[in-house]
């Protein structure tokens, strides 16, 4: 049978932008930590003045510049033979407390490559990869790319889509913040509510330890980090109780939501934002769920196979949520409060 061209052709077109993207990832990290995007933002400059500015050397930067201009990264004005970023290129590049940080995702393209080997292995065997095992990368990625939507959603939309919520809040309510790594999350919600106090737990230890310094640095005096699993800490009579991107990652997701039903009053509310998925698989063949598929395979899925877990995945859709949520976590009700392209938000309640 002859080859069919118009397919051989985009098959190779989309290889070649996905080569340039892998390619880009570790320019981007580099421009990142080089200051070189922020340095872009004040003003337009030739290679040899971003050069002189950033301490860095003329030859490279060029090529750096070349590159991030082709892939659309940066602006190039060939009358002058300056580079500089748009608007919207120094949002997501060179604004940290942006609604998007991109540099914030390459630095978790990078854990994957750290684990390829492990990968190999966890393909051929089924075994799976604690989240302490990944490369200190993929902790402070989590971070900085998570913390840029919670900045441009939980406040503005994500609580107050939630029944009751922000009244309380704004009261004084005690939350639990399950699965916080660095905290972002978590001192979010103390800072815009300093009459409540909030919880943040995780099993990763460094990572309650730099929760506790994010949250010293940021000034609130209303959030505090306990070292516990999701289905392991003791305190109780929460107002709400979050799960930020994190219970599909679980070995024991039905039991978290168990333990958290427990844990909550009479009147409270559980908040899962989750990546955002249809429950077929069909839904999700989309650059989207392409991203969550792949992010899940080197990450979601190993770390709840390390705890014989469900491996429910990035991509676990509604429909199997409320499986977890309700028919086995003994909840009442879940409904979708909200959504974004990248996130479904979802409220339960006992």
């Amino acid at each position: 049978m002859p080859l069919d061209e118009h397919k051989l052709h985009d098959l190779l077109g989309r290889a070649l932008v996905d080569l340039g993207g892998a390619v880009h990832a570790v320019l981007m990290l580099i421009g990142d930590s080089l200051g070189l995007y922020k340095a872009l933002a004040k003003l337009p400059q030739s290679p040899a003045e971003l050069a002189r500015n950033t301490g860095t050397n003329e030859r490279y930067i060029r090529e750096w510049l070349n590159s991030q201009a082709a892939g659309g990264y940066v602006t190039f004005d060939k009358a002058s033979g300056k580079y500089s970023l748009s608007e919207e290129q120094a949002l997501c590049l060179a604004n940290p407390d942006g609604p998007v940080d991109l540099p914030g995702a390459g630095m978790l393209v990078q854990d994957l490559f750290h684990v390829r080997e492990r990968a190999l292995e966890n393909f051929r065997t089924g075994a799976g990869m604690e989240w302490g095992e990944h490369h200190p990368c993929l902790f402070h990625g989590t971070e900085r790319f998570f913390r840029a939507g919670y900045n441009a959603n939980l406040l503005s939309s994500w609580i107050p889509a939630l029944d009751g919520v922000e009244a309380k809040l704004r009261r004084g309510a005690k939350v639990a913040d399950v699965g916080c790594g660095h905290g972002a999350s978590a001192i979010l919600l103390a800072k815009a509510f300093p009459e409540s106090d909030i919880i943040g737990y995780d099993y990763h230890p460094p990572s309650i330890d730099t929760a506790k310094q994010r949250a010293k640095a940021a000034g609130v005096a209303n959030a505090r980090f306990e070292v516990a699993d999701a289905t392991g800490y003791r305190e109780a009579g929460f107002d709400l109780i979050a799960f930020f991107d994190c219970l599909h990652d679980m070995g024991d997701p039905a039991g978290a939501a168990r333990h958290a039903r427990r844990a909550l009053k009479s009147d409270g509310t559980c908040l899962l934002v989750e990546p955002f998925a249809g429950d077929d698989v069909s839904d999700n063949l989309n650059p989207v769920g392409r991203l969550y598929y792949g992010a899940s395979s080197l990450v979601c899925v190993p770390v709840s196979l390390a705890r014989n877990g469900p491996a429910l995945g990035a991509q676990a859709g509604e429909r199997r949520l409320r499986e977890i949520v309700v028919d086995q976590g003994g909840f009442s009700t879940m409904r979708r409060a909200t959504e974004t392209p990248f996130n479904i938000v979802l409220e339960a309640k006992p």
